[in-house]
């Protein structure tokens, strides 16, 4: 199937994840609905009614921040609204992924197409140019407190007027060399179409979608090698039972998923009782955490299709606006990273439980009898290590205060620092679900279990990358290789084949791009 043959057209409206995915991936085919665009050029003409009565408009004929009482001349007007959107390319370190980018440029059009902005056609045009021919600006990642993404926004706003950093064919170049390439000419930023470039979070949406997707792709790892550990240690299926009859629909969800991708495996039960919370507790602490990943990921696609921009057109005026302070989807992106920690802590748990030994006998560091070994001791230290870091990057920091630009900017989220820390949370988790994974392999080997479905696909990724262990070795890069395939699309998407969660792993579009757009084929897209 050709990809780009499944178009996506922008009107204004929410968009999904697979939309993401799809559009991050620069292999799907972008139009713009026309009614959008009917809907830009109206919302362009109150615009330009207030500029030729003479009403100063906030960022079109007026400096920004501290300048705001600054009005320029209608012969200053193209030299203001070039300056401000350079000026703002300001954003320093790593760059940003190309999808996140790609997604923010998208995001910034549907977000026009509300009708809400005053920006003009030709603006909207220019984004969807790039995106056609694959021009990708180039977005350092430091530059934004979290109350519009002036400094990353301003990487790609500076990059369409022909400045700047952009990847064409693979290449990072000055933006003049890819546009040549591309043979498109960089564009004259009209009032209002230079704030209009900045003074949104497009590009902290499309990074906070991401970095959700991916926290969801490594929780689905977290509880399958969860089921795992449990399996080896003997925990009872009981408490998974029980949930799906007195839990809240998402434990119980859990606790069904838990249930069926243990089904296939002769499962051995050396519970005496009960067990530790860390087993008993597994469908109570994911199940708060898909609870939510999912209302986050909500959030943030509602955040994809309405105005965040200052001023906005509403009821035929141009009026200033506080909608660029993204606090709601800020506070459920910290409570997720609080929750990475709830299920960080639990692994963490179980992988103690592991190397205690004891349970259905077996050894301490799970050394096999009669070898001489340290085993795996030391390693739970790496285990207590990530879990540390996860709790220490759930503390919130929206609530800081910050007063900038002469005392008119004293309110922010610090947006994209919270999407920084959950990014690096979920890449600690995939690794502690690798040493989980390892630990419990070396459990049902010592004590001769033989997994199936699930857990036999996790199991057969550790023994591909880690023998059983029988004289003390280096593990470090074990862990690591493990890690990477537990973190492969490809893998994600056999995990989901397995055993689907289809309310998470559909809305979230889990898996690789091929499984993405085969489900979209298969399955109508609610509206």
């Amino acid at each position: 199937m050709d990809r780009r043959a499944m178009g996506i057209e922008l009107g204004g409206q929410p968009l999904s994840f697979a939309d993401m995915v799809r559009i991050g991936s620069g292999n799907v085919g972008l139009s713009i609905d026309p009614a959008g665009m009917t809907r830009i050029a109206a919302a362009r003409r109150v615009v330009d009614q207030a500029i030729a009565s003479g009403m100063p408009v906030y960022g079109a004929t007026t400096g920004v921040g501290a300048m705001k009482d600054v009005e320029w001349s209608p012969e200053d007007l193209d030299a203001f609204n070039l300056g401000l959107v350079r000026a703002h390319h300001f954003g320093t370190g790593s760059p940003f992924s190309m999808a996140v980018v790609r997604n923010a440029m998208a995001i910034r059009i549907n977000t026009a197409l509300t009708g809400q902005v005053g920006c003009s056609p030709e603006l909207v045009t220019s984004y969807l140019q790039l995106l056609e021919a694959d021009v990708v600006p180039v977005v350092r990642r430091t530059g934004s407190i979290g109350c519009a993404d002036i400094g990353l926004m301003g990487q790609i706003g500076a990059v369409l007027t022909g400045v700047g950093e952009a990847v064409y064919k693979g290449r990072r170049m000055q933006a003049a060399d890819a546009f040549a390439a591309a043979g498109i000419a960089p564009v004259r930023m009209l009032p209002r179409d230079s704030l209009a470039s900045l003074s949104v979070n497009a590009v902290s949406f499309a990074a906070a979608a991401e970095a959700t997707r991916n926290a969801a792709a490594s929780i689905r790892i977290l509880l399958a090698t969860g089921m795992m550990a449990s399996g080896a240690l003997g925990g009872s299926r009981d408490p998974w039972r029980a949930v799906r009859h007195v839990g809240t629909s998402s434990e119980a969800l859990i606790g069904s998923w838990l249930c069926h991708a243990s089904d296939d495996w002769k499962w051995p039960v050396s519970t005496h009782v009960q067990d530790p919370l860390s087993l008993r507790m597994i469908a109570q602490v994911f199940g708060a955490v898909i609870e939510n990943l999912l209302a986050t990921g909500h959030k943030i696609l509602a955040a994809t299709g309405r105005s965040d921009d200052n001023p906005v057109v509403v009821e035929g005026r141009v009026m200033t606006s506080g909608g660029s302070l993204p606090l709601d989807v800020t506070i459920l992106l910290e409570s997720a990273a609080l929750c990475m920690a709830h299920a960080a802590r639990n692994a963490f748990n179980r992988c103690v439980l592991l190397g205690n030994g004891q349970r259905r006998d077996l050894p301490v560091n799970l050394v096999p009898k009669g070898r001489i070994a340290t085993g795996f001791g030391p390693i739970i230290k790496l285990a207590g290590e990530i879990f540390s870091r996860v709790l220490s990057m759930s503390n919130p920091v929206s609530a800081q205060s910050l007063v900038v630009a002469a005392g008119m900017e004293d309110e922010a989220a610090f947006l994209p620092l919270v999407i920084e820390r959950l990014d690096r949370q979920m890449r600690a988790l995939k690794r502690l679900a690798a040493l989980e994974a390892l630990l419990a392999a070396q459990a049902i080997d010592i004590v001769g279990d033989e997994p199936r479905g699930v857990a036999r696909k996790l199991y057969d990724v550790v023994r591909k990358h880690a023998e059983f262990y029988v004289v003390d070795r280096p593990l470090s890069a074990e862990v690591e290789a493990i890690e990477e395939d537990f973190g492969s699309d490809t893998f994600v998407s056999e995990l989901i084949s397995q055993v689907p969660i289809l309310a998470f792993d559909d809305f979230f579009a889990l898996g690789s791009l091929e499984r993405v757009t085969e489900r979209l084929s298969a399955v109508p897209v609610p509206a």
